[in-house]
């Protein structure tokens, strides 16, 4: 779904990471950071935004390249699918979830975000898709390759508690379902999740 220019735009920077995260010889060096520069400024003109700003994000990259993990939880009560507002999307919803943090396995890091973003403990009882982002109709595009993964939860405490990230926790019917933040949860998914929450049985969903 992302354009082609970002696709290499991506690739290149990857490539130029990797080359200066192995390189000791100074022309090399010099040469893979050209080719840093010339993906910032692709996504640049590509986005309009100033390339000094995705310069400045790539450099802030170290060792070799590999996609990112964003995890998301499906958690469900009286079957409808709990979404919280997101404060950075004007109080679009989404399922709760976040970057997977260093030390912390999936399941950790789906947890934990859950309980920050809405204030319920949950138990995840199985991984019901992993999505390449750039595969889906997800806006804004992002500079970096990423991973989705999304866990059905089981609620297992707390109460619904909003935080520095969100302005509302609520439960939807699958027909009922607000204004979603497209960056991070798309409708097709909130779908799905349905679907696997009514039958436990279905095969994970990947790519």
């Amino acid at each position: 779904m992302d354009p082609n220019w970002l696709t290499w735009a991506r690739q290149l920077a990857a490539l130029a990471q990797n080359g200066l995260t192995f390189s000791e010889n100074p022309y090399e060096i010099e040469r893979y950071e050209k080719v840093r520069q010339i993906a910032a400024e692709m996504i640049a003109a590509g986005s309009g935004i100033d390339a000094r700003s995705f310069l400045e994000l790539f450099a802030g990259q170290r060792g070799y390249a590999t996609p990112k993990v964003d995890v998301r939880g499906a958690v469900f009560r009286d079957d409808k699918i709990l979404l919280v507002g997101e404060k950075l999307d004007h109080g679009a919803w989404t399922m709760p979830g976040g970057w997977a943090d260093p030390c912390q396995s999936p399941s950790e890091a789906v947890a934990r975000e859950v309980f920050e973003e809405s204030g319920f403990e949950v138990r995840v009882t199985k991984l019901a898709a992993v999505y390449d982002r750039s595969k889906h109709p997800h806006r804004p595009s992002m500079p970096f390759h990423l991973y989705k993964l999304f866990f059905l939860c089981e609620i297992t405490g707390g109460a619904p508690k909003t935080s520095h990230e969100t302005t509302g926790v609520e439960f939807f019917a699958e027909d009922c379902i607000p204004q979603l933040s497209v960056s991070r949860t798309l409708p097709f998914q909130i779908a799905r999740m349905f679907d696997h929450h009514r039958n436990p049985t279905l095969p994970t969903d990947f790519d």
